[in-house]
């Protein structure tokens, strides 16, 4: 099988590794009401958002505290048994299956946000603290964090999947926003990368490492990140276009000419119409952006004139603003449900959704043909984009019980990953690549890249133990 052509990721290639009855026996002895082997509870901790199905892993472990992870990846690792950490369960490339088989070691309820220090702008959290327990956490500091997936993902997940969203355009990702960590490693150890200071030359940069290895190189079981003031002025705005050509090129204009833009959403209008019906809006079902401005009144005025100036030459009509606070979280609420609108718009179906972020001057060049092919193979999907940053999300609806739709998914998924490398992109902009973008993580880095990468997890992770089979092969 041509590495560059992902068909055999479509079923995990891996062996399941035999868990002895011993660790079970031992897990439940330390663990007591925290660990289970109900199918019930192991069917939860075995699947995902992706169309994948794997069987479930053959224990849980729900941890409490760094102490209760440190001790199962200890014990794990005495048998060389998998060890898979699970936050809520919201990943899309199959991060969390067992498919060597294991123990799924759930941290959702490390959920304390431990230290918040306003005056340098960072807080500490456990790794089952969500993006939106947080935000409610300091909000009466003035501050916020940023970074907004969509989904209410635990931040150890945001952290393990390098996640970014909304918002990245202006604020970054979670690999510019995460200070230091503190992780448990494939022998149990607890180790910190970095501290709350903004920078540091200090040694090799382990907190860049572990953000974004998804789990394969430790478990984080405390995070700093940082916090934003609450802009002054906040805007949102959404608007209509007579073509996808048209909204993308406005978005590449208002990039190119460094308006400090925070939101800038790109929808097509079939994706519009699905939004609609969900959340029950009246949006012109034509393609779509939905811009937020952040800053200071004169400021956000000024953001405001130029973009209004670019759309309009670029034949943009119907700005639609969203003054107040009610009205914005309506209009972004719709906006985070577009994956469920695209599910409800085919009742039974899953979403195959893809991931790719390519150079923002390329993008109409990457996205425009995407498009054209998923009319051309008359597959149900949906399309939203973090357009700011070139990146963007085909998702084709598929029945599951259908292999012919997924093979034809895949394929275009396949066609749409190729164009973004050859348009100097990445195959994941911010999903991760789990088991199902292997292959793609080989034909972008190369050989040599991901050879490295391997030989990072075979030093850290010797016995293989730490979410096994995803990234890359052993």
């Amino acid at each position: 099988m041509n590495a560059a052509t992902p068909a055999d990721h479509l079923v995990p290639q891996a062996t399941t590794r035999a868990v002895p009855q011993s660790l079970l026996d031992t897990l439940k002895q330390r663990f007591g009401a925290q660990f289970s082997v109900a199918l019930a509870v192991r069917e939860q901790h075995g699947r995902d958002e992706s169309v994948f199905t794997v069987a479930p892993p053959d224990a849980v472990v729900f941890a409490e505290s760094t102490l209760d992870v440190s001790d199962a990846v200890k014990l794990a690792a005495l048998h060389r048994v998998p060890v898979i950490p699970f936050g809520v369960g919201s990943s899309l490339e199959g991060h969390l299956l067992a498919v060597q088989g294991g123990i799924s070691l759930d941290v959702s309820r490390m959920n304390r946000v431990l230290q918040i220090d306003a005056d340098d702008l960072t807080v500490t959290v456990q790794p089952g603290v969500t993006r939106k327990q947080l935000n409610e956490a300091v909000k009466s500091t003035g501050l916020f964090f940023p970074i907004d997936p969509g989904a209410d993902a635990s931040l150890g997940g945001m952290c393990a999947t390098r996640a970014s969203g909304t918002n990245a355009v202006r604020y970054g990702t979670m690999r510019e926003n995460v200070l230091a960590l503190e992780v448990v490693t494939a022998s149990g150890e607890i180790i910190r990368t970095g501290t709350r200071a903004k920078k540091s030359s200090a040694g090799y940069d382990l907190t860049r490492l572990m953000v974004g290895s998804e789990g394969t190189l430790g478990v984080m079981t405390e995070i700093t990140l940082k916090l934003y003031p609450l802009p002054e002025a906040v805007m949102a705005a959404s608007c209509s276009f007579a073509s996808l050509a048209d909204a993308v090129n406005t978005t590449i204009q208002i990039i190119q000419l460094g308006v400090p833009i925070a939101r800038c959403e790109l929808l097509d209008g079939n994706t519009v119409g699905m939004v609609n019906r969900h959340s029950k809006l009246n949006l012109p079902e034509t393609p779509l952006l939905l811009m937020e401005f952040h800053g200071s009144p004169e400021g956000v005025k000024e953001q405001v004139t130029t973009v209004q100036s670019i759309a309009s030459e670029n034949g943009g009509n119907s700005f639609e603003w969203a003054l107040t606070s009610e009205d914005r979280t309506r209009l972004w609420t719709a906006r985070h449900n577009a994956y469920f609108a695209g599910l409800q718009s085919r009742p039974g179906c899953r979403a195959i959704s893809t991931d790719t972020c390519v150079p923002i001057s390329r993008l109409a060049d990457a996205l425009l043909d995407c498009v054209e092919e998923a009319n051309a193979a008359e597959i149900p999907y949906f399309l939203v984009g973090h357009v700011g940053d070139g990146n963007f999300h085909m998702g084709y609806l598929i029945d599951p019980e259908s292999p012919k739709e997924l093979q034809v998914a895949e394929a275009l998924n396949t066609k749409l990953v190729h164009r973004a490398l050859a348009l100097g992109g990445t195959c994941s902009g911010e999903h991760g690549v789990g088991f199902h973008k292997m292959d793609f993580l080989l034909s972008e880095a190369g050989t040599g890249a991901v050879d490295m990468m391997r030989a990072i997890k075979q030093a850290l992770d010797p016995h293989n133990i730490m979410n096994p089979g995803k990234i890359f092969r052993l």
